[in-house]
């Protein structure tokens, strides 16, 4: 039997890595919108998902396909033009700026930290506190202790709470004391203000407005929507080349080192085969968000601040708001929920009745793992997988059976047609 490998995507009807990505004006508010409708998406499914996301304690919602809105919503009291904490997803932004420095010659990471803030920043023995490369700082493995005595805390600069606790490079720590760092490493070479630094190579450049306060960031929902686009087209705004470094970009988006395969240069990574979270040194087995498209990466922020970007979708997804579930961590089960929503939306008409006992066709076992068989005496001329999004996925199949082995969790449609171009569907579940 021929197999059928599938290269295309359906539903949505477009082939996203073809779409050209819009950008909205850096002058002016004006932002060009989609119609869910036109993506096939189904209004009490929208409603449904806003629902959601008011009672997890939403402010603002956004999400971008190919660069134009389709769904954008505001709860309470709170507005597009209200001002919000980026908390944690501000880590991202300056993995994007340590990139700029870099490629500006102000900057190598490969370098200690102390060649651009000097000697004694950290209790650290000094042979000690050489071994830490700005590398380090962006892939959180400073070897610095991430819980030290009080009155200090994680978020803590001072150099009295930035301890030693093993060579840096062989241990992943989520440390933000470490990190704040950065911000001098790339304002003090580039004599400017961390602020300034911002603005010179990155707001002024995308028509993005925001401030940094005590070394967190804050934006509208709309400006950190601007910068996921921004890195959906992988550093470039419009004809605008703002990240030139192009192997920079994609070492900041995949695995940095060998402890957490799911962040790279302060971006989380969804896809990888373990993950570890924030003040536990325990991995985790499976994907960062199970739900959630496997090239997705993410800035995620204490209190479910969340900036999605998912280049096979060419979508960015931001979320701004108090914790959604009582978690302070910046990841959550809220992700995971949040994206069943999304997956959800997409409206799906089977076109035929699942209960209809004259069906030529009948599939096992169903949830499946490994290998789906397909009961059938009719000749099949083709046999597409589409995932809960409507995209086509490529898969294997011969002999009336269906290699789902590599498939990630969830549900997907089976659509066969026949030698007389009669189309049948089914919903099938991936365990």
């Amino acid at each position: 039997m021929k197999r059928y490998f599938i290269l295309v995507l359906i539903a949505i009807g477009i082939n996203v890595k073809s779409q050209t990505i819009y950008f909205p004006s850096t002058s002016d508010t004006t932002w060009d919108v989609i119609s869910p409708q036109s993506l096939n998406w189904c209004e009490e499914r929208i409603d449904s998902l806003y629902n959601y996301l008011q009672i997890k304690n939403t402010k603002s919602f956004i999400l971008l396909k190919d660069g134009k809105i389709v769904l954008e919503k505001y709860f309470g009291t709170y507005s597009k033009d209200s001002v919000h904490y980026w908390a944690s997803a501000g880590k991202s932004l300056t993995g994007f700026l340590a990139g700029v420095a870099q490629q500006k010659g102000l900057i190598d990471i490969n370098n200690k930290v102390s060649q651009y803030i000097g000697s004694g920043w950290t209790s650290a023995p000094l042979a000690k506190e050489n071994l830490i490369t700005v590398k380090n700082l962006l892939t959180m493995t400073s070897g610095l202790d991430e819980s030290p005595p009080l009155p200090c805390s994680s978020d803590d600069t001072a150099k009295a709470c930035l301890n030693y606790l093993v060579d840096a490079g062989t241990r992943w720590a989520y440390h933000s004391g470490a990190y704040k760092k950065l911000q001098s490493v790339i304002s003090i070479p580039a004599g400017m203000s961390y602020n300034q630094v911002t603005d010179n190579w990155l707001e002024s450049h995308i028509g993005m407005n925001g401030l940094w306060f005590q070394q967190v960031y804050y934006s509208k929902a709309r400006d950190m929507a601007r910068f996921g686009l921004l890195i959906l087209n992988k550093g470039i705004w419009n004809t605008d080349t703002i990240l030139k470094d192009s192997v920079y970009f994609k070492n900041m988006t995949n695995t940095s080192q060998t402890f957490n395969k799911s962040y790279g240069y302060l971006w989380w990574l969804n896809g990888k085969p373990t993950y570890m979270n924030p003040g536990i040194q325990l991995v985790l087995t499976g994907p960062l968000v199970p739900n959630c498209p496997p090239d997705m990466f993410a800035g995620l922020g204490k209190n479910d601040q969340k900036i999605y970007v998912v280049p096979s979708t060419n979508m960015v997804v931001i979320r701004q708001g108090n914790s959604a579930d009582g978690v302070t961590f910046a990841l959550s089960t809220f992700d995971n929920k949040l994206w069943d929503y999304i997956n959800k939306l997409v409206c799906v008409t089977t076109g035929v009745n699942e209960k209809d006992k004259a069906e030529p066709f009948s599939f096992y076992p169903n949830p499946a793992d490994e290998t789906i068989n397909i009961n059938t005496n009719v000749p099949i001329r083709a046999l597409r997988l589409s995932n809960c999004l409507g995209q086509l996925v490529e898969v294997n199949y011969a002999n009336n059976k269906i290699d789902v082995s590599n498939l990630q969790k969830g549900f997907y449609f089976i659509t066969i047609t026949t030698s007389t171009d009669a189309n049948y569907t089914k919903k099938i579940v991936i365990n």
